[in-house]
Protein backbone atom coordinates (compact mmCIF):
# COMPACT_ATOMS: atom_id res chain seq x y z
CA UNK A 1 0.00 0.00 0.00
CA UNK A 2 1.12 3.58 -0.75
CA UNK A 3 2.35 5.40 1.94
CA UNK A 4 -0.37 8.04 1.44
CA UNK A 5 -3.00 5.72 1.24
CA UNK A 6 -1.83 3.57 4.55
CA UNK A 7 -1.79 6.93 5.90
CA UNK A 8 -5.13 7.66 5.01
CA UNK A 9 -6.10 4.13 6.32
CA UNK A 10 -4.91 4.92 9.64
CA UNK A 11 -6.24 8.46 9.96
CA UNK A 12 -9.65 7.45 9.12
CA UNK A 13 -9.46 4.43 12.35
CA UNK A 14 -8.50 6.89 14.33
CA UNK A 15 -11.23 9.14 13.44
CA UNK A 16 -13.67 5.95 14.36
CA UNK A 17 -12.92 6.53 17.89
CA UNK A 18 -11.86 10.39 18.65
CA UNK A 19 -14.49 13.12 19.06
CA UNK A 20 -12.09 15.83 17.81
CA UNK A 21 -8.33 15.66 16.35
CA UNK A 22 -6.43 18.57 16.73
CA UNK A 23 -5.73 19.18 13.85
CA UNK A 24 -6.39 16.54 12.14
CA UNK A 25 -4.33 18.04 8.74
CA UNK A 26 -1.15 17.65 11.08
CA UNK A 27 -2.18 14.41 12.10
CA UNK A 28 -2.62 12.98 8.70
CA UNK A 29 0.93 15.07 7.88
CA UNK A 30 2.50 13.02 11.08
CA UNK A 31 1.20 9.66 10.43
CA UNK A 32 2.61 10.13 6.31
CA UNK A 33 6.02 10.91 7.60
CA UNK A 34 5.87 8.07 10.35
CA UNK A 35 4.92 5.37 7.47
CA UNK A 36 7.30 6.93 4.93
CA UNK A 37 10.42 6.39 7.56
CA UNK A 38 8.63 3.90 9.22
CA UNK A 39 8.99 5.61 12.60
CA UNK A 40 6.56 5.22 15.39
CA UNK A 41 5.33 8.44 16.67
CA UNK A 42 5.21 8.49 20.40
CA UNK A 43 1.88 9.23 21.58
CA UNK A 44 1.12 10.52 25.41
CA UNK A 45 -1.42 9.29 27.72
CA UNK A 46 -1.22 10.65 31.39
CA UNK A 47 -2.91 9.84 34.00
CA UNK A 48 -2.86 11.12 38.14
CA UNK A 49 -2.89 8.74 41.01
CA UNK A 50 -5.63 10.16 43.52
CA UNK A 51 -7.06 6.80 43.97
CA UNK A 52 -5.62 3.41 44.01
CA UNK A 53 -7.69 2.09 40.98
CA UNK A 54 -8.53 3.19 37.61
CA UNK A 55 -11.74 3.00 36.21
CA UNK A 56 -13.48 2.00 33.04
CA UNK A 57 -14.07 5.49 31.85
CA UNK A 58 -9.96 5.25 31.87
CA UNK A 59 -9.82 3.09 29.49
CA UNK A 60 -11.50 4.84 26.60
CA UNK A 61 -8.54 6.37 26.10
CA UNK A 62 -6.86 3.64 26.59
CA UNK A 63 -8.56 1.57 23.64
CA UNK A 64 -7.55 4.90 21.48
CA UNK A 65 -3.98 4.42 22.63
CA UNK A 66 -3.96 0.77 21.87
CA UNK A 67 -5.38 1.47 18.40
CA UNK A 68 -1.84 3.70 18.17
CA UNK A 69 0.01 0.12 19.04
CA UNK A 70 -1.46 -1.69 16.55
CA UNK A 71 -1.06 1.05 14.10
CA UNK A 72 2.51 0.93 14.79
CA UNK A 73 3.03 3.31 17.24
CA UNK A 74 4.23 3.66 20.52
CA UNK A 75 2.42 4.36 23.77
CA UNK A 76 3.81 6.77 25.94
CA UNK A 77 2.24 6.58 29.67
CA UNK A 78 2.72 9.29 32.03
CA UNK A 79 2.09 8.67 35.70
CA UNK A 80 1.51 12.09 37.43
CA UNK A 81 3.23 11.77 40.39
CA UNK A 82 3.53 15.40 40.71
CA UNK A 83 0.11 16.72 39.28
CA UNK A 84 -1.73 14.07 41.44
CA UNK A 85 -0.57 16.02 44.49
CA UNK A 86 -2.31 19.54 43.17
CA UNK A 87 -4.99 17.73 41.71
CA UNK A 88 -6.97 18.62 38.72
CA UNK A 89 -8.53 21.23 38.44
CA UNK A 90 -10.59 20.70 35.66
CA UNK A 91 -14.20 20.68 36.15
CA UNK A 92 -13.88 21.61 39.96
CA UNK A 93 -15.55 24.34 42.02
CA UNK A 94 -13.30 24.06 44.70
CA UNK A 95 -9.27 23.16 45.77
CA UNK A 96 -8.47 19.34 45.83
CA UNK A 97 -7.46 18.50 48.99
CA UNK A 98 -3.46 17.78 48.60
CA UNK A 99 -2.39 14.10 49.06
CA UNK A 100 0.91 13.21 50.68
CA UNK A 101 3.75 12.01 48.52
CA UNK A 102 3.30 8.50 50.18
CA UNK A 103 -0.13 8.30 48.96
CA UNK A 104 0.76 9.03 45.63
CA UNK A 105 3.50 6.66 45.21
CA UNK A 106 1.24 3.58 46.65
CA UNK A 107 -1.22 4.79 44.25
CA UNK A 108 0.57 5.12 41.22
CA UNK A 109 2.73 1.44 42.38
CA UNK A 110 -0.87 -0.26 41.15
CA UNK A 111 -1.49 1.31 37.90
CA UNK A 112 0.54 -0.24 35.83
CA UNK A 113 -1.17 -3.55 35.90
CA UNK A 114 -4.20 -2.18 35.78
CA UNK A 115 -3.25 -0.15 32.10
CA UNK A 116 -2.09 -2.87 30.88
CA UNK A 117 -4.91 -4.99 30.57
CA UNK A 118 -5.98 -3.02 28.10
CA UNK A 119 -2.46 -1.54 26.42
CA UNK A 120 0.66 -3.70 24.92
CA UNK A 121 3.25 -3.34 27.54
CA UNK A 122 5.74 -4.67 25.23
CA UNK A 123 5.00 -1.53 22.92
CA UNK A 124 4.94 0.87 25.85
CA UNK A 125 6.89 3.07 27.83
CA UNK A 126 6.29 3.86 31.28
CA UNK A 127 7.29 7.25 32.87
CA UNK A 128 7.12 8.82 36.21
CA UNK A 129 6.88 13.15 36.22
CA UNK A 130 9.10 12.82 39.12
CA UNK A 131 11.89 11.76 36.91
CA UNK A 132 12.30 15.20 35.63
CA UNK A 133 10.35 17.37 37.88
CA UNK A 134 12.12 15.92 41.09
CA UNK A 135 15.44 17.71 40.50
CA UNK A 136 14.28 20.46 38.02
CA UNK A 137 15.44 23.86 39.75
CA UNK A 138 13.63 26.84 40.17
CA UNK A 139 15.21 28.78 37.31
CA UNK A 140 13.81 26.06 35.15
CA UNK A 141 10.57 26.51 37.05
CA UNK A 142 10.12 30.23 36.64
CA UNK A 143 11.27 29.71 32.68
CA UNK A 144 8.67 27.76 32.54
CA UNK A 145 5.91 29.55 34.22
CA UNK A 146 7.78 32.71 31.59
CA UNK A 147 5.99 30.43 28.68
CA UNK A 148 2.49 31.38 29.55
CA UNK A 149 0.66 34.38 30.49
CA UNK A 150 -2.33 35.03 33.69
CA UNK A 151 -4.46 35.97 30.89
CA UNK A 152 -3.96 32.08 28.95
CA UNK A 153 -4.26 30.42 32.46
CA UNK A 154 -7.77 32.51 33.02
CA UNK A 155 -9.02 31.38 29.64
CA UNK A 156 -9.73 28.00 30.94
CA UNK A 157 -13.46 27.77 32.18
CA UNK A 158 -13.05 26.34 35.22
CA UNK A 159 -10.67 28.99 36.96
CA UNK A 160 -12.37 32.00 34.60
CA UNK A 161 -15.89 30.62 36.39
CA UNK A 162 -14.61 30.12 39.80
CA UNK A 163 -12.91 34.11 40.07
CA UNK A 164 -15.89 35.63 38.52
CA UNK A 165 -17.77 33.78 41.83
CA UNK A 166 -15.72 35.15 44.38
CA UNK A 167 -14.04 31.56 44.73
CA UNK A 168 -10.96 30.83 46.14
CA UNK A 169 -8.13 30.35 43.33
CA UNK A 170 -4.90 28.84 44.36
CA UNK A 171 -1.30 29.92 42.78
CA UNK A 172 -0.05 26.43 42.72
CA UNK A 173 -3.74 25.22 40.35
CA UNK A 174 -2.52 27.58 38.12
CA UNK A 175 0.23 25.27 37.37
CA UNK A 176 -1.03 22.13 37.00
CA UNK A 177 -1.99 22.46 33.03
CA UNK A 178 2.15 23.75 32.55
CA UNK A 179 3.41 21.25 34.54
CA UNK A 180 1.32 18.72 32.21
CA UNK A 181 1.92 20.52 29.04
CA UNK A 182 5.76 19.90 30.27
CA UNK A 183 5.34 16.47 30.47
CA UNK A 184 4.78 16.46 26.63
CA UNK A 185 8.30 18.13 25.98
CA UNK A 186 9.86 15.51 28.65
CA UNK A 187 9.06 12.69 26.15
CA UNK A 188 8.99 14.68 22.75
CA UNK A 189 5.41 13.61 21.95
CA UNK A 190 3.85 13.43 19.00
CA UNK A 191 0.48 13.01 20.15
CA UNK A 192 -1.36 13.61 23.32
CA UNK A 193 -4.64 11.58 23.70
CA UNK A 194 -7.12 12.99 26.86
CA UNK A 195 -10.48 13.37 27.38
CA UNK A 196 -12.71 16.04 25.88
CA UNK A 197 -12.32 17.71 29.77
CA UNK A 198 -8.79 17.57 29.03
CA UNK A 199 -8.77 19.99 25.44
CA UNK A 200 -6.82 22.91 27.75
CA UNK A 201 -4.55 20.96 29.43
CA UNK A 202 -3.38 19.55 26.15
CA UNK A 203 -3.32 22.26 23.78
CA UNK A 204 -1.02 23.69 26.14
CA UNK A 205 1.33 21.01 25.88
CA UNK A 206 1.12 22.09 22.20
CA UNK A 207 1.99 25.86 22.63
CA UNK A 208 5.04 24.74 24.96
CA UNK A 209 6.28 22.99 22.42
CA UNK A 210 6.03 25.46 19.74
CA UNK A 211 7.37 28.05 22.22
CA UNK A 212 10.74 26.31 22.62
CA UNK A 213 10.76 25.50 18.84
CA UNK A 214 9.91 22.02 18.83
CA UNK A 215 7.27 20.52 16.57
CA UNK A 216 3.54 20.92 18.28
CA UNK A 217 1.98 17.59 19.29
CA UNK A 218 -1.32 17.08 17.73
CA UNK A 219 -4.26 16.47 20.23
CA UNK A 220 -6.61 14.01 20.19
CA UNK A 221 -9.90 13.88 22.16
CA UNK A 222 -12.19 10.94 23.10
CA UNK A 223 -15.51 11.12 24.75
CA UNK A 224 -15.90 10.83 28.79
CA UNK A 225 -17.65 8.06 29.71
CA UNK A 226 -21.48 8.79 32.11
CA UNK A 227 -21.35 7.12 35.74
CA UNK A 228 -24.60 5.14 36.59
CA UNK A 229 -25.99 8.07 37.64
CA UNK A 230 -25.62 10.03 34.52
CA UNK A 231 -22.56 12.61 35.62
CA UNK A 232 -19.16 12.12 33.99
CA UNK A 233 -17.66 8.87 35.63
CA UNK A 234 -15.27 9.79 38.35
CA UNK A 235 -13.76 8.76 41.69
CA UNK A 236 -14.25 11.94 43.19
CA UNK A 237 -17.71 11.86 42.43
CA UNK A 238 -18.05 8.31 43.91
CA UNK A 239 -19.56 7.01 40.30
CA UNK A 240 -17.13 5.11 39.26
CA UNK A 241 -16.54 1.35 37.94
CA UNK A 242 -13.20 0.07 39.33
CA UNK A 243 -11.25 -2.25 36.55
CA UNK A 244 -10.62 -4.45 38.93
CA UNK A 245 -14.04 -4.66 40.81
CA UNK A 246 -15.43 -8.19 41.17
CA UNK A 247 -17.92 -9.15 38.45
CA UNK A 248 -20.68 -9.17 40.71
CA UNK A 249 -20.27 -5.53 41.15
CA UNK A 250 -19.44 -4.85 37.36
CA UNK A 251 -22.81 -6.63 36.47
CA UNK A 252 -24.89 -4.44 38.96
CA UNK A 253 -23.37 -0.92 38.07
CA UNK A 254 -23.61 -1.86 34.56
CA UNK A 255 -27.44 -3.11 35.11
CA UNK A 256 -28.66 0.06 36.92
CA UNK A 257 -27.42 2.76 34.05
CA UNK A 258 -30.86 4.17 32.65
CA UNK A 259 -31.55 3.27 29.30
CA UNK A 260 -30.37 6.84 27.80
CA UNK A 261 -26.82 5.75 28.44
CA UNK A 262 -27.50 2.50 26.32
CA UNK A 263 -25.86 3.51 23.40
CA UNK A 264 -22.83 5.61 24.95
CA UNK A 265 -21.73 2.44 27.39
CA UNK A 266 -21.94 0.19 23.64
CA UNK A 267 -19.57 2.49 21.98
CA UNK A 268 -17.57 3.57 24.69
CA UNK A 269 -17.41 0.61 27.22
CA UNK A 270 -17.47 -2.61 25.23
CA UNK A 271 -15.18 -4.49 23.55
CA UNK A 272 -17.04 -4.99 20.19
CA UNK A 273 -16.43 -4.19 16.78
CA UNK A 274 -17.70 -0.82 15.15
CA UNK A 275 -19.80 -3.08 12.79
CA UNK A 276 -20.88 -4.98 16.00
CA UNK A 277 -21.53 -1.49 17.77
CA UNK A 278 -23.78 -0.14 15.29
CA UNK A 279 -26.04 -3.04 14.39
CA UNK A 280 -26.68 -3.25 18.24
CA UNK A 281 -27.48 0.12 18.69
CA UNK A 282 -29.29 -0.29 15.15
CA UNK A 283 -31.80 -3.10 17.23
CA UNK A 284 -32.46 -1.13 20.05
CA UNK A 285 -36.28 -0.76 20.28
CA UNK A 286 -37.28 2.40 20.64
CA UNK A 287 -39.90 1.89 23.46
CA UNK A 288 -37.64 0.62 25.12
CA UNK A 289 -38.49 -3.39 25.50
CA UNK A 290 -35.55 -4.83 24.80
CA UNK A 291 -33.21 -2.30 26.76
CA UNK A 292 -33.22 -4.97 29.69
CA UNK A 293 -31.58 -7.42 27.47
CA UNK A 294 -28.97 -5.00 25.58
CA UNK A 295 -27.75 -3.97 29.41
CA UNK A 296 -27.28 -7.47 30.56
CA UNK A 297 -25.52 -7.86 26.97
CA UNK A 298 -23.45 -5.05 27.41
CA UNK A 299 -22.67 -6.07 31.13
CA UNK A 300 -21.51 -9.39 30.45
CA UNK A 301 -18.87 -8.11 27.38
CA UNK A 302 -17.66 -5.60 30.12
CA UNK A 303 -17.13 -8.02 32.52
CA UNK A 304 -15.93 -10.74 30.59
CA UNK A 305 -12.99 -8.24 29.63
CA UNK A 306 -12.27 -7.43 33.26
CA UNK A 307 -12.78 -10.41 35.12
CA UNK A 308 -13.26 -12.91 32.13
CA UNK A 309 -16.13 -15.11 30.73
CA UNK A 310 -16.46 -17.60 33.73
CA UNK A 311 -16.84 -14.89 36.58
CA UNK A 312 -19.06 -12.93 33.69
CA UNK A 313 -21.28 -15.62 33.00
CA UNK A 314 -21.83 -16.11 36.91
CA UNK A 315 -22.63 -13.04 37.41
CA UNK A 316 -24.97 -12.68 35.10
CA UNK A 317 -26.34 -15.44 36.52
CA UNK A 318 -26.50 -14.40 40.12
CA UNK A 319 -27.87 -11.09 39.29
CA UNK A 320 -30.90 -12.74 37.27
CA UNK A 321 -31.79 -14.73 40.45
CA UNK A 322 -31.69 -11.74 42.68
CA UNK A 323 -32.95 -8.89 41.04
CA UNK A 324 -35.38 -10.99 38.44
CA UNK A 325 -36.41 -13.51 40.69
CA UNK A 326 -36.70 -12.22 43.67
CA UNK A 327 -33.78 -13.90 45.81
CA UNK A 328 -30.99 -13.08 48.33
CA UNK A 329 -27.52 -12.69 47.16
CA UNK A 330 -25.25 -15.93 47.99
CA UNK A 331 -22.31 -13.91 49.42
CA UNK A 332 -23.70 -10.72 51.30
CA UNK A 333 -21.60 -8.16 53.18
CA UNK A 334 -22.06 -8.04 56.71
CA UNK A 335 -21.79 -6.41 59.47
CA UNK A 336 -22.19 -7.15 63.31
CA UNK A 337 -24.09 -5.15 65.76
CA UNK A 338 -24.44 -4.45 69.34
CA UNK A 339 -26.87 -6.66 71.24
CA UNK A 340 -28.59 -3.56 72.70
CA UNK A 341 -29.74 -2.25 68.89
CA UNK A 342 -29.82 0.66 67.06
CA UNK A 343 -32.12 2.40 65.46
CA UNK A 344 -32.73 1.77 61.65
CA UNK A 345 -31.65 5.55 60.56
CA UNK A 346 -29.25 5.38 62.46
CA UNK A 347 -27.93 1.91 61.31
CA UNK A 348 -28.46 3.79 57.37
CA UNK A 349 -26.25 6.29 57.72
CA UNK A 350 -23.19 4.42 60.13
CA UNK A 351 -23.26 1.48 57.42
CA UNK A 352 -22.70 3.88 54.87
CA UNK A 353 -26.21 2.91 52.86
CA UNK A 354 -27.28 6.37 53.15
CA UNK A 355 -24.86 9.92 52.89
CA UNK A 356 -26.73 11.27 55.66
CA UNK A 357 -30.05 11.20 58.09
CA UNK A 358 -32.30 13.02 56.34
CA UNK A 359 -31.62 10.61 53.20
CA UNK A 360 -32.25 8.24 55.44
CA UNK A 361 -35.46 8.97 56.56
CA UNK A 362 -35.87 9.59 52.53
CA UNK A 363 -35.49 6.20 51.90
CA UNK A 364 -37.27 4.78 54.91
CA UNK A 365 -40.46 6.97 53.67
CA UNK A 366 -40.41 6.31 50.26
CA UNK A 367 -40.55 2.59 50.78
CA UNK A 368 -37.00 1.51 49.80
CA UNK A 369 -35.60 -0.38 52.96
CA UNK A 370 -36.67 -3.85 54.22
CA UNK A 371 -35.98 -6.19 56.94
CA UNK A 372 -36.03 -10.07 56.29
CA UNK A 373 -38.15 -8.79 53.22
CA UNK A 374 -40.32 -6.98 55.52
CA UNK A 375 -40.80 -3.14 54.41
CA UNK A 376 -39.87 -0.68 56.75
CA UNK A 377 -41.98 2.19 57.85
CA UNK A 378 -41.77 3.62 60.92
CA UNK A 379 -38.99 5.83 61.19
CA UNK A 380 -37.94 5.26 64.94
CA UNK A 381 -37.77 1.83 64.35
CA UNK A 382 -35.51 -0.19 66.46
CA UNK A 383 -33.36 -3.01 65.65
CA UNK A 384 -31.95 -5.16 67.99
CA UNK A 385 -31.29 -8.95 66.75
CA UNK A 386 -30.89 -11.49 69.20
CA UNK A 387 -28.01 -12.96 70.29
CA UNK A 388 -26.84 -15.49 67.25
CA UNK A 389 -29.46 -14.51 64.90
CA UNK A 390 -29.50 -12.73 61.56
CA UNK A 391 -31.37 -10.15 59.71
CA UNK A 392 -30.96 -9.09 56.47
CA UNK A 393 -31.40 -5.49 55.31
CA UNK A 394 -32.31 -4.67 51.41
CA UNK A 395 -31.95 -0.83 50.86
CA UNK A 396 -33.38 -0.47 47.60
CA UNK A 397 -33.10 -3.10 44.80
CA UNK A 398 -29.97 -3.70 44.82
CA UNK A 399 -27.80 -3.45 48.05
CA UNK A 400 -27.87 -5.98 50.79
CA UNK A 401 -26.29 -6.57 54.32
CA UNK A 402 -26.31 -9.22 56.78
CA UNK A 403 -27.01 -8.35 60.46
CA UNK A 404 -25.64 -10.11 63.50
CA UNK A 405 -25.43 -9.44 67.02
CA UNK A 406 -21.87 -8.18 68.83
CA UNK A 407 -20.67 -6.22 71.76
CA UNK A 408 -20.98 -2.10 70.60
CA UNK A 409 -18.21 -0.83 68.73
CA UNK A 410 -17.16 0.97 65.86
CA UNK A 411 -19.71 0.44 62.49
CA UNK A 412 -17.51 2.48 60.15
CA UNK A 413 -15.50 0.03 58.11
CA UNK A 414 -17.20 -2.79 58.98
CA UNK A 415 -18.72 -3.83 55.78
CA UNK A 416 -16.69 -6.86 53.78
Amino acid sequence: MKPKDEARRQLAEIESIAHEIAPSEQLYELLLRSVASETPLRVKYGIDPTNPNIHIGHLVPCRLLRLFQELGHIAVLIVGDYTAQIGDPTGRNEERPVLSPERVRENARLYADQLYRVIDQDKSELHMQSSWYREMPLEQVLGLMSSFSVAQMMAHETFRSRQDRGERLSLHELMYPLLQAYDSVAIAADVEIGGTDQLFNCLCGRDLQRTIGEAPQVVVTVPLLSGPDGRKMSKSAGNHLPVNAPATEVVGKVMSIPDTLIQEYVNLATTWSPIEKATLVAALDPDGSNAKQTKTRIARNIAAFLCGAKEADAAIAEFDRVHSRGGIPRDLPSLELDTSGILIVDLLVSAKLAQSKSEARRLITQGGVQLDGERVTDLTHHLSPGPGSTVVLQVGKRRFLSLTSRRWGDLDGRRD
